[in-house]
């Protein structure tokens, strides 16, 4: 089969835009948890935040289903539970005690809390509170194992092949089905475990995305999906702008969910169309987006923290700097530890160089 390379530029460069909603995440003045520091009470740049966070995690989880097709049409269940299990598994639980510990660390010092936990303990709960973007690759993980149980019950690929029939109406109806998917499964106090709304659109990414004659419908469609997108991204801006957007009325709401599927459909529609070519870019940031994405966020915080703690810059040069070194030494850092036999399973579920 004819490898998806506007697939992998979707994947990656979703990838690329979660390490630049991290700087500006860290420097937020909405209200939401984990920002190093603000530099006013309102900051029009916190635009970005809201224009991206409905969309783009759904988004990974939704090409993340295509990609499992793909990758079953070719391995044994067995197989494709090994591959996962190493690439996403490990780093998100032996990948806790290897790196992300310092994560936890730098959240627990800063809010002066590391030296009332006792010393015998201090340890795993630094590593468990350093999990932070991981919730992606477990959450993933978990997903795959139950694809190969919803698989084995449906042996015939049949419910697969009555959903190759789904219509433009029917695709554009799924959005639905995410809104309704929003209101189940979210961990209370972790909201980033939204396991009814990252299923769904997992598991329409493997029934119904997955078939060319979908994308094809969704292709043809793209530019009426990329105008409304824009139209309901200024609206949402407008509407919730200044206030949490990661709270539980938010994102269950129906404008939220419906503008989430619309520029869902605009990316795949405009990538199938216009980003299907390889490049060595692309070619590299295929293989190495995963871990970029596994280490940027302890990059993102450390960076982000000092220029604002022991480097004091105008606002604009601050956010270019955070920008330029999380876009540059992430990359870096994946480059030094996929090179250290060890470090590189541990951390980044690499088995060979």
């Amino acid at each position: 089969m004819e490898r998806k390379y506007y697939l992998d530029r979707i994947r990656w460069g979703t990838v690329l835009l979660v390490l630049v909603y991290h700087v500006f995440y860290l420097y937020n003045a909405e209200g939401v948890f984990g920002s190093v520091h603000s530099f006013a009470e309102v900051q029009y740049q916190d635009a970005l935040l809201y224009v991206v966070y409905p969309w783009f995690m759904a988004l990974l989880f939704l090409v993340a289903g295509i990609s499992s097709r793909y990758a079953l049409m070719h391995r044994s269940h067995k197989q494709f539970l090994k591959e996962r299990t190493v690439k996403l598994l490990v780093p998100s639980t032996l990948g806790l005690f290897a790196f992300q510990w310092m994560v936890g660390y730098f959240y627990i010092q800063t809010g002066g809390g590391v030296e009332a936990i006792p010393v015998a303990i201090r340890y795993p709960i630094m590593a468990v509170s350093g999990t932070g973007p991981l919730w992606f690759a477990q959450t993933l993980w978990l997903f795959a194992l139950l694809l190969v149980l919803v698989r084995k019950l449906d042996r015939q690929d049949r419910f697969y092949e009555i959903c190759g029939k789904t219509n433009t109406v029917v695709i554009l109806l799924c959005g639905l089905l995410l809104w309704g998917s929003a209101q189940i499964l979210n961990m209370p106090v972790l909201t980033t475990y939204r396991f009814g709304i990252y299923g769904m659109t997992y598991f329409l990414g493997y029934f119904v995305f997955s078939h060319e004659e979908v994308m094809e419908r969704i292709e043809k469609m793209r530019l009426p999906m990329l105008c409304i997108a824009i139209g309901l991204c200024v609206g949402y801006v407008w509407h919730y702008f200044g206030t949490n957007y990661t709270e539980s009325a938010c994102l269950k709401s129906l404008f939220t969910n419906v503008y989430a599927w619309v520029a869902i459909l605009a990316i795949l529609g405009c990538g199938k169309a216009w980003w299907n070519v390889d490049s060595k870019l692309n070619a590299y940031m295929t293989k190495a987006s995963f871990g970029i994405y596994v280490v940027h966020y302890l990059v993102a915080l450390m960076f982000c923290y000092a220029l604002v703690t022991y480097i004091h810059l105008p606002v604009v040069v601050t956010y270019a700097l955070a920008l330029i070194g999380v876009l540059v030494l992430s990359p870096l850092l994946y480059e030094i530890l996929r090179r250290i036999p060890v470090l590189r399973y541990c951390i980044l579920g690499i088995q060979k160089g």
